[in-house]
Order: C-alpha cells, then structure tokens, then sequence
C-alpha cells in the first residue's frame, strides 16, 4: 500500500511519517539537478527535529551501474542508515529501489545473483520528471556489463510518493518531450499487454486522457495544472505497468538508447508505432489466450482512447506526435544496418512474452530496419 503525500503539505507530512518511523538516518538519492529543487533542500534538512541524519549519494549514472548500486549500499550500511529516500527522474528512483532491495542481502557475492529478500527498510520516491512513473512500480533497470538488467521485488515499490508540480518548473524541453511520451507508450503498452485486467485498462485510458489534454500546454509553457495532470498521467500508467509489464517497445529501446546516445523516451517513441504497425499486419501470430478477435478489439479500443477511429489512424497519429515533438532524429549516422544483430540479441525474451504477438528474430530484424530508417 503506498501512501501520497499531499504536495501542498509535504513538509508537514514528511516530518510526521519520519516523526512515526522514528527515523535516525535517510540516504538522499539524487541527481545533480534534482539536488536543487525545494524538496530536495528540504529532505537534507527535514524540519527541527535536528536528531535526523542525512547522508547524500549523487555518484550514479543516467543509466545506473551494478557498481555504483553497490557503492550506494556501502554508504547506506557505513551510515546505518535507516530511511532511504529518492528525488529525481527514473534513474535517481531506481538506485534507490535497488539500495533499499539490496541492502540487506550478502554483500560477499553479487547481488544480482542472490535471491531477493523483503525487507523493510521505508523508502520515498519524489519524481522531478514525468515520465518514468517509476515511483509507482516494483521495478527497476541498471547495466551490469553493458547490458540491461531488471530487478523486480514488492520490497523495491516505494511506501511514499509525493507528486510535486514545482520539481517540472525547470525542465528542458527535450526532457519534457521525452518524458511525455515514455508516459504514453508506458500506457499504451499496457493496455495491450497480455496482462492486461480491467484494473490496468481503465488506468492506461485514464492516463492517456490526461496526457492528451495537457500534453501541449505542458510543452508550451508548463502551467501549474498542466504539470500537476502530467505527473499525475505518468503515476497511473506506471500503475498500470505495474500490473502488466512493459511489452516490445521497450524490450527494443534500450539498446538504441545507449547506442545512439539518446533519452529513454525518446528511443521507446521511435520504436511504439513500428511496434504496433507490426501487430496490426501480423493478428494471425497473436498468443494472447483470449484470442485475436480479443486482440483486434483492444487494439481499436485502444485508437479510440487515443481519439482515432482506427489503429491504423492511431499508428499515423503517434507517428504524427513523434515528429512535432522533434523526435524522428537522433538515430541517423549513430544506428545502421551493422548494428541489427547487436539490436536483435539486445531484445529482453521476457517482454516479448508479454506482447500479445509472437516476434520471431526476422521480425524483429524489420522491425529495427523500419525504425532506424526513420521510416514514416
């Protein structure tokens, strides 16, 4: 059960959940961005009660290292620390899931190879972006050489998130473009995931609403309202996601994220339409145990929410969105032809199993082929 705080209390809310958790210690995850909102300068001071500590861990990376997930567990123990909080984008939340995870395991092997434990160490997450929606998830991805690894445990879904309109004040553009459509293709992929409850739909349609309305004033200009719903879209359909799963889009995003030096959003919107414009010509390969009949009437559902008539509609349209947000490039000169294998061997099996068609490896060959010629 997680608990919201109120953004326009947080501080007195904060302090009463330290003040009944008898906290003594909090390590403050977060970026160097981040590190500069008034959330964050409250947490290193959290109210009078000078008997609470704070440490703060900065030393990660946009994508998080196994190493320097370790090296925050060190600090966390070296500390005794006893309260782990969070204020950032996805990368500053998923550090501090897996400190929190990690923390109380064996520390003379790998924890990546040691079964997770539950713990219950408390843990607060403060988004500064809207996007990831991690802070409602029991997920989390770092590298460990090179490659991407997911850490799932209900120990790593944090207990208290405040949803602060103020944290998206001073955001660039581009990361606002970008965390937007990380939002919606978490949404849109879960509403058509194998997973997918009724719970998870009325969700994802409940996001995808909200980023539509706001979506363009939030990219104008950025009214408080409009970054109080765009938070708010990015919390529910990280809900949904932590329902469902995330399905091929993302499966197929990280490597071009690294690859071609790009944000996260930026690589799963190039692969979200090429994804779909595949399912909607392939219905025949679908492994949803409720059918294609099931399928093809989510997928219109899914047009609908997104105010088109038709998938194929739908597909054009998040085309259309891709390119007024300014992200059709990027990949040229960084992404070609010699990398498909490197892409291909990249793909998480797992999310694919999610997908509610079968990928077989020349699929996504001509998926990738589509997406890194810019195909429109």
């Amino acid at each position: 059960m997680q608990y919201y705080i109120d953004p326009l209390r947080y501080e007195r809310e904060i302090g009463a959940v330290l003040s009944q958790l008898k906290v003594r210690h909090i390590l403050l995850v977060c970026g160097k961005h981040s590190a500069q909102t008034p959330v964050c300068a409250f947490m290193k001071n959290p109210g009078a009660d000078q008997t609470v500590a704070v440490t703060c861990f900065q030393a990660f990376s946009p994508n998080p290292r196994y190493e320097e997930i370790r090296e925050g567990v060190r600090v966390f123990r070296e500390h005794c620390c006893d309260f782990v909080a969070a204020v950032g984008g996805g990368s500053a939340i998923d550090v501090a899931k897996c400190i929190a995870v990690f923390a109380g395991m064996q520390e003379d092997r790998s924890y990546l190879e040691q079964e997770i434990v539950p713990c219950n160490i408390p843990l607060l997450a403060v988004p500064t972006t809207a996007g990831t929606g991690s802070e409602a998830t029991q997920f989390a991805v770092i590298y460990a050489d090179g490659e991407k690894r997911s850490v799932e445990h209900k120990s790593a879904l944090p207990g208290y998130v405040l949803l602060y309109p103020d944290n998206l004040l001073t955001l660039p553009d581009y990361q606002k473009k970008v965390t937007v459509c990380d939002a919606l293709a978490h949404a849109v992929e879960s509403y058509w995931s194998v997973h997918a409850t009724a719970e998870s739909k009325r969700l994802s349609e409940t996001a995808i609403g909200l980023i539509l309305d706001n979506m363009e004033g939030y990219w104008r200009d950025g009214g408080y309202e409009e970054r109080r719903h765009m938070l708010l879209a990015s919390n529910l359909a990280g809900q949904a996601i932590h329902i469902t799963k995330t399905t091929a889009a993302h499966a197929m995003c990280y490597k071009l994220t690294t690859l071609a030096g790009i944000a996260h959003g930026h690589a799963v919107m190039r692969c979200l339409p090429e994804v779909w414009a595949y399912m909607q010509e392939h219905a025949a390969a679908c492994i949803d145990s409720r059918g294609r009949a099931y399928l093809q009437e989510t997928l219109h559902a899914l047009a609908n929410c997104l105010r088109q008539e038709t998938p194929a509609d739908a597909i054009r349209f998040l085309r259309e969105l891709r390119s007024r947000a300014g992200l059709d490039t990027g990949l040229a000169g960084a992404v070609g032809e010699e990398q498909l294998e490197l892409l291909v061997n990249s793909v998480n099996p797992e999310r694919l199993g999610n997908f509610p068609i079968a990928l077989s490896r020349d699929a996504l060959y001509g998926i990738y082929r589509n997406i890194i010629t810019e195909k429109l």
